[in-house]
């Protein structure tokens, strides 16, 4: 297949394999992006909802451990431990300040002073016992009041000391009646307490016959507190004119179920725990770093995903990289094998697509051809040259050893004929050293601006003698005045074996015509004649060595068949060509169009 037939222009864009190529890379690129970004996105999302778990678990476990701390301590001197060891537990920098901003204490080696300037713009809470979140710290009801702010109603050691002595009591009752001692719970102002499983039901009535009442009875400080807090109810429900209650120690106010009652209650309550408690604060909570949301750090679980996934990836990548590679292999391999093959054996490759690979099997295909039909020229050639150097070097021989036997003379007329076969041997010698040359590029050209007309007369004067003698008529004509750079030796060379050519193959009485003329930007010289023709199947090839239309003719007469391929070389080193155009039994016409 030559490579015209896989077509010359370009491949259309679904068969190249630039587009093919690219394809495939995209294909695995958006592939490798869209896997990496659904696995970032799912890590990334487990890994923040489980970071913002723990930091969620890390910021209520300080927010209560600093609410505790503010419930049993009149003010905040004494926190900068309890803040180094929430910040080493957590990895985190604790800051508080008051209500506007002023440093009050920081974990770490920073100075509260220092801290209070580099916070953020919003505090992470407001550190406050007496309004708590109940979301955030156990045991705190819709009131807001921590348990653990406890202020006059903490009791006294020998109070608690009695307290425990009642508990003892009755734990021995119950332990009669359910066969089980009761565990004892203590609350945050050392009151103890029994508990008591089972039902409501059952747990009033072990309770009624233990009398369990009396751990109920306030003790002196529980006393004079609630007389305090009872004082202050009523004072707040004096101003908003309802009815006057009594609270008890778990603060409900009694049987009165009005919300502005219960809002006198959580008031006073308040009021009465302020002097117990320490003051209100603003709690920073920021990372070691200093920026306000800490960072985090994949888990082995998600490193684990992250590798396995993009192991899947890669290995998907080298599957469809070695998928197409080697269908893109596969004719080159074929093109390898075909290219090492034996010089005399016929490398052909099947072409099987029209993307580049198929137009480049095309194009292999083709100079296989081409490398054949050069291998089939030079062994004609070297038959041919050694045909003709035969022809002339047999005469001599035989000339000479007739002389040498006897039977020849060496006269006048001996020696002519011995210089004519020494000069035709001379003229095929140089014809294939001009050749040689032009086919290893080392014709050097002299080019200078010059008269073609000029050229003409001095070749037509050269050859005048030669026609004279082939009784052919010879003459020279130029059109005009035109000037030409080219190098005027070659040039002859040219011109002469053109006239010789058609000397020869014009009979007598014929003639042979030189002719010059310009043509827009180029030159045109012709060397026309009347002679026998060339058939249209053989100008093709009239300018290929050793090649003769005549083939029966004679070598000596027909010259070394030379002369034409050394004027298409000579012609082309000038960057112009030259061509031929015949009518059997009329004539032929050899063109040189040389660029001015």
């Amino acid at each position: 297949m030559r490579a015209d037939a896989g077509g010359g222009g370009r491949v259309p864009l679904h068969r190249s394999l630039l587009v093919r190529l690219l394809a495939a890379s995209i294909t695995i690129a958006v592939c490798s992006v869209a896997a990496t970004a659904w696995l970032a996105a799912r890590t990334a999302t487990s890994a923040i909802e489980q970071e913002q778990g723990q930091v969620l678990a890390g910021d209520a476990r300080i927010y209560n451990t600093l609410i505790g701390y503010a419930a049993a301590h009149t003010d905040w001197s004494a926190v900068r431990p309890t803040l180094d060891r929430l910040a080493e537990q957590d990895k985190r920098h604790i800051t508080l300040t008051t209500q506007d901003r002023r440093p009050i204490a920081a974990s770490g080696s920073v100075s509260a002073a220092v801290s209070g300037a580099t916070l953020p713009a919003r505090a992470s809470a407001l550190v406050d016992p007496l309004r708590a979140d109940p979301t955030l710290v156990p045991g705190v009801t819709a009131d807001g009041i921590d348990p653990r702010a406890v202020g006059p109603y903490r009791l006294p050691e020998a109070e608690r000391a009695e307290l425990l002595g009642r508990v003892a009591t009755l734990q021995a009752c119950l332990r009669n009646i359910i066969g089980a001692p009761a565990p004892v719970a203590e609350t945050s102002s050392g009151r103890p307490s029994l508990v008591i499983g089972g039902s409501n039901s059952s747990r009033e009535k072990t309770g009624a016959s233990c009398g369990l009442y009396v751990l109920d009875i306030p003790t002196r400080t529980e006393s004079r507190a609630l007389d305090q807090l009872n004082a202050l109810v009523g004072d707040c429900l004096k101003r908003q004119h309802l009815a006057p209650v009594t609270v008890d120690l778990s603060f409900a106010p009694g049987a009165s179920g009005q919300k502005a009652v219960q809002r006198c209650v959580d008031t006073a309550r308040r009021e009465q725990l302020a002097p117990h408690v320490a003051a209100p604060a603003l709690l920073f909570v920021t990372a070691q770093s200093g920026s306000a949301t800490p960072g985090f750090r994949l888990s082995p679980a998600n490193t684990v995903r992250v590798a396995g996934v993009a192991a899947l990836v890669l290995l998907l990548t080298v599957a469809v990289t070695v998928t197409v590679g080697t269908r893109l292999v596969r004719p080159l391999r074929a093109l390898t094998a075909a290219a090492r093959g034996p010089a005399q054996q016929r490398s052909r490759v099947p072409v099987t697509t029209n993307d580049e690979i198929g137009r480049l099997a095309a194009a292999f295909n083709d100079l296989s051809e081409r490398r054949e039909r050069v291998e089939d020229q030079r062994k004609a050639m070297v038959s041919d040259v050694a045909h003709e150097l035969r022809t002339p070097l047999s005469t001599i021989r035989g000339w000479l050893e007739a002389a040498q036997d006897g039977l020849a003379d060496s006269d006048e007329a001996f020696i002519d004929s011995l210089l004519e076969e020494a000069l035709l041997l001379q003229h095929i010698v140089d014809d294939l050293q001009h050749l040689a040359q032009a086919d290893a590029g080392r014709f050097r050209l002299h080019p200078e601006l010059l008269r073609p007309r000029d050229l003409l007369d001095q070749s037509a004067a050269a050859h005048r003698g030669l026609a004279e003698a082939a009784r052919v008529t010879l003459t020279a004509r130029t059109e005009g005045d035109p000037m030409l750079r080219a190098d005027p030796l070659r040039l002859r060379q040219v011109i002469g074996n053109l006239l010789s050519n058609a000397i020869r193959h014009t009979p007598p009485g014929g003639s042979v015509t030189l002719r010059c003329r310009r043509e827009g930007d180029r030159v045109v010289i012709e060397v026309a004649d009347t002679g026998t023709g060339i058939d249209a199947a053989d100008l093709p090839h009239v300018f290929d060595r050793f090649w003769r239309a005549d083939k029966s003719r004679s070598r000596r007469t027909g010259g070394s068949g030379l002369g034409l391929a050394i004027v298409r070389h000579l012609t082309e080193a000038h960057g112009g060509t030259v061509s031929a155009s015949s009518v059997p039994g009329q004539g032929t016409v050899f063109a040189v169009t040389l660029p001015r």
